[in-house]
């Protein structure tokens, strides 16, 4: 059979994030380079707090006579490219500074505790910045600069040019810099950040808490999230539609070609479709569309989850201007409004879970193997299906869904049909529409206002129209936990039931016969991992299945439900990882979560193990609880078992209680008098002994033991190992109910970047990082003299109280006839903790030519301007708690003309505290600590110690 090609070209509407276009009038370069540069910046950043309302602790942005409103490339404060970020905390991204602060009872229970927001505002802005060097040589292509999600409210700055605002903490945006930057220099971007208002109701981060990239192009190319793959199968017969949305960005007229190649896995070319005599006027957009037949298709799945390429390459008189490779998969999904959901037209029952994105330790700021990480632990327990509740997530997720063969259901963060909400929902789809992974779009989450009435209806059918407009190859749903038979539920594709106690699917199923369907909350179960009786002092909730009240069903009563109805596609347990925040039925001292089916950190509740015997073929057998309950002899302890075993029997020091027959998609039971030793189970499949599980009393704690989940990372400052920390007894056993504290230290090529333990409870930090305190220097006094050798005026007892304030007199020509040197001082006040931390002044001259001294010892002498900014450390014993005086001794700047200033800042002195040593209670017996890369290769060791236990320690190979 001969492939056939369709070429289709047409004009499409302006992409989203693509802004200005470049208009450059002077001089372009002979030659730039057309090769597509896709650059991570994440490293090599400046953080430090600002404020949202007191202009002083903001850096003054936005106080000019000018501000960045009001003229272009008046960017002030901390947005000015002159402003001095030396004394700022060097860090790399993603980074989440909501996760390094204290909890509080006076912060948002619902964000987790965390010392943020509304009552916290010193903690509560943030700002980032970054310097980099752009090539001369990149003169005249289009650079971009794109933010993967930055919470929120971000306003970002390039040399001092406003670019934009982002409301959404969820969005990715990217704007156009062209024009903006310092060809073969400097160039500095700037971002503030206000996590002050919430936009949702749980644990959010703070921060450029995503990647951010730099990207660079010739003026024709392929538009940002500009290709969309579709695939069709029919008779062992893929028609792979792919389409190309092309930008010419130039002044001029362009003329070129398009060719589509699809490549599988092992690199082999599938398929070639090429478009020419294709031309593009300046600042227009074209799609070309080509059909592509693959020809015995290798599809994906969850259980094989194979990945093609799409390679789009832009040729201009047989040079390439651009080349641009699209991940997807060839797969076919459909639904049924009686049979549910098949993929690749196999059935599939969706046995799903809900999750926020933060993770315990490093909060919202996850490295992207964490992402695998979390989705290979759901994978574990049969899981295939990922709702991002309830928002956009980070690309990197997707891609790990991609790769691991896991359904998502994309959520939009808002509902709305203003151009904001509607623009919102399509950046969505745009960025996300190759994921394989991704069966549906929901356009919202439990809009209790709109959800059950007419205008919720209207509402929901424009965006699901929208959304359809955008991407027809997928299906709407909206979560809703009211309302069902009116409102929203009747005009949606796919009628997400959020907790069924309270609502009869059986009838709406029965009134719209010809709706989809399927459980997008369900099993709201709350339980704290391996514990076993309720204790309401501590807040802690036995790890037993039940049911939170009567609004809700417990875990297997929900399943059942599910299972038991062909109609409902499947269902979304609430949740899959505890998370920050809705410590529901708790508040403080509660900061996480109980609804996860493994905790925060990812170790398993006994939950995990119930799905995981009714959502995988694997034999399972397990036993809960443990069995060390001393002082509890003779008292009978409810006994449960999880296993799809035809049967189980349970012995007590090999003493049989009876065998008992599993009802599907149940657990078994028993009442056991509690003594110690040797408690076990033996599962059964048509008679024979299929598997087993064991608990034992333990003795007491005797080592701590580490166990990394990979023995290799990558060496590229990114990669992580996720380790595990258990108390065990002299005989290797698992402790159970241990509680120790453990401390941590690691050598070699590799960081702590958090801890955690999985207790809801927990008040310890999970970060321990470096801390800055900026000591400025202000209210400058000053006196004229006839040269720099001066003596008196710089000790550090002399009286300046006849002084007048610094910089009265305009610093002009006439100034500097009268006026030979100047000295100027001021006081500034230490801290009493400031001998435990390292002191740098960070110089910022005052005087063409200038002595500085602090408390009357020169540490800088006839410095010139020409210098520029310089720095100092400072010895210990050169300062002192509270008043502490700087002398300045300076020939005068003057201004270079009538309207310019001078620098009247003399600069700040930084006090860095190290950060403090890890450490982590356990709780039921574990704790975790993420370990990452620092970029270089060797063996890194991580060290355990805990008072009275043997230490134990962990090595990981980066390579």
């Amino acid at each position: 059979m001969k492939n056939k090609y369709i070429y289709i070209i047409k004009g499409v509407f302006c992409i989203l994030l693509l802004t200005a276009v470049k208009t450059t009038t002077y001089a372009q370069p002979s030659a730039a380079s057309s090769k597509r540069e896709h650059a991570c910046i994440d490293n090599g950043w400046r953080f430090a707090l600002g404020h949202p309302y007191d202009p002083a602790k903001d850096y003054y942005n936005g106080t000019g006579g000018f501000s960045y409103f009001a003229k272009t490339g008046y960017g002030d404060g901390a947005a000015s490219p002159e402003f001095d970020d030396r004394g700022w905390r060097k860090i790399n991204l993603p980074h989440d500074w909501a996760v390094e602060q204290s909890f509080s009872p006076k912060a948002s229970v619902s964000h987790g505790s965390k010392a943020i927001g509304r009552n916290f505002p010193d903690a509560s802005v943030g700002w980032y910045r970054k310097t980099f060097v752009i090539p001369a040589t990149d003169l005249g292509r289009h650079i971009s600069i794109a933010f993967d999600g930055v919470f929120r409210n971000s306003i970002v700055w390039v040399n001092g040019h406003y670019l934009g605002t982002e409301p959404s903490g969820y969005n990715s945006f990217e704007y156009d810099i062209s024009e903006y930057l310092n060809y073969g220099g400097n160039n500095v971007i700037a971002v503030r950040a206000d996590a002050t208002m919430e936009e949702g109701w749980f644990y959010e981060g703070a921060g450029i808490y995503r990647h951010v990239w730099l990207n660079k192009t010739d003026q024709l190319h392929i538009a940002a999230n500009g290709t969309f793959v579709t695939t069709r199968v029919n008779n062992n017969i893929a028609d792979v539609t792919a389409t190309a949305a092309i930008i010419n960005s130039d002044k001029k007229a362009r003329s070129f070609s398009v060719t589509q190649t699809i490549v599988d896995s092992d690199g082999k070319t599938l398929a070639t479709g090429k478009a020419t005599g294709l031309t593009l006027k300046p600042f227009t957009s074209q799609d070309v569309k080509s059909v592509l037949p693959v020809t015995n298709p290798k599809l994906w799945s969850i259980e094989t989850p194979i990945l093609h390429r799409l390679v789009t390459t832009v040729e201009e008189n047989g040079t390439v201007t651009d080349s641009y490779t699209t991940r997807f998969g060839i797969r076919t999904i459909r639904f049924d409004a009686n049979e549910g959901f098949f993929l690749n037209g196999k059935h599939v029952k969706i046995k799903g879970t809900n999750n926020h994105q933060d993770h315990a330790g490093v909060g919202a700021a996850m490295p992207d193997a964490l992402q695998e990480f979390r989705i290979r632990t759901l994978k574990g327990m049969g899981c295939n299906a990922y709702r991002c509740s309830h928002h956009p997530p980070t690309p990197e997720l997707l891609d790990a869904c991609d790769k691991l063969g896991m359904l998502v259901i994309d959520e939009n963060r808002l509902m709305g049909v203003a151009s904001t909400e509607l623009n919102d929902l399509k950046r969505m789809i745009l960025r996300d529409r190759n994921h394989p992974s991704i069966i549906s779009w929901s356009i919202g989450n439990e809009e209790w206002g709109i959800e059950g009435n007419i205008t919720g209806a209207r509402i929901a059918a424009t965006m699901q129209a929208f959304a359809k407009s955008v991407d027809s190859s997928r299906y709407i749903t909206a979560a809703i936990s009211g309302g069902i038979g009116n409102g929203i539920s009747t005009v949606i594709d796919v009628l997400g039931y959020n907790y069924v106690a309270s609502k009869n699917t059986d009838e709406q199923h029965k009134k719209y016969p010809n709706q989809f369907s399927w459980g997008t909350e369900e099993g709201s179960t709350v339980a704290s991992r391996g514990i076993y009786e309720d204790d309401m002092g501590k807040q802690q909730l036995v790890a037993y299945d039940r049911k939170q009240n009567d609004f809700f069903y417990s875990l297997e009563q929900g399943w059942k439900h599910y299972a038991a109805r062909p109609y409902l596609a499947g269902m979304f347990i609430w949740t899959g990882f505890d998370y920050r925040g809705e410590p529901t039925p708790f508040g403080w001292p509660s900061v996480v979560s109980y609804f996860g089916m493994v905790d925060a950190c990812g170790f398993p509740k006994d939950d995990y193990y119930y799905l995981k015997s009714w959502w995988t073929d694997k034999t399972v057998v397990h036993l809960l609880p443990h069995w060390n309950w001393q002082g509890k002899e003779g008292q009978e302890i409810r006994v449960c078992a999880y296993s799809n075993c035809d049967e189980v029997e349970l012995f007590l020091n090999k003493k049989s209680l009876g065998k008992k027959t599993m009802e599907p998609n149940g657990h078994l039971e028993w009442q056991v008098k509690y003594e110690p030793g040797t408690l076990e189970a033996i599962g059964y499949k048509k008679g024979a002994k299929a598997g087993n599980d064991i608990v034992k009393t333990t003795l007491a704690p005797a080592q701590i033991k580490l166990q990394a989940d990979r023995a290799a990372i990558k060496a590229d400052g990114k990669d992580i190992a996720v380790i595990t920390v258990q108390a065990t007894d002299k005989n290797a056993m698992g402790v159970p109910t241990a509680e120790n504290e453990a401390g941590f230290s690691i050598e070699g090529p590799g960081k702590i970047i958090g801890v955690g333990n999985g207790n809801q409870t927990s008040l310890e930090p999970d970060q321990y990082v470096e801390r800055v305190n900026l000591v400025s220097i202000g209210n400058l006094k000053e006196k004229f003299v006839d040269d720099l050798n001066v003596k008196a005026e710089i000790a550090t007892d002399y009286d300046d109280s006849g002084w007048q304030n610094a910089f009265k007199d305009a610093r002009d020509d006439e100034f500097g006839r009268k006026v030979k040197a100047i000295v100027y001082r001021a006081g500034f006040i230490m801290p009493d903790d400031g001998a435990t931390a390292t002191a740098t002044f960070f110089n910022k001259n005052i005087g063409k030519v200038q002595s500085i001294y602090i408390n009357g010892k020169e540490i800088g002498h006839e410095i010139k301007e020409s210098a520029r900014n310089t720095e100092f450390k400072l010895e210990a014993a050169l300062l002192h708690p509270g008043n502490n005086t700087i002398a300045v001794v300076a020939t005068p700047l003057l201004k270079a003309n009538i309207w310019a200033s001078v620098n009247t800042d003399p600069g700040l002195i930084q006090l860095l505290y190290p950060a403090a040593p890890y450490k982590r209670k356990l709780f039921s017996g574990h704790a975790q600590v993420i370990v990452q890369s620092t970029g270089q290769r060797g063996t890194i060791v991580l060290k355990a110690t805990s008072a009275g236990l043997k230490e134990s320690a962990a090595q990981i190979v980066a390579k």
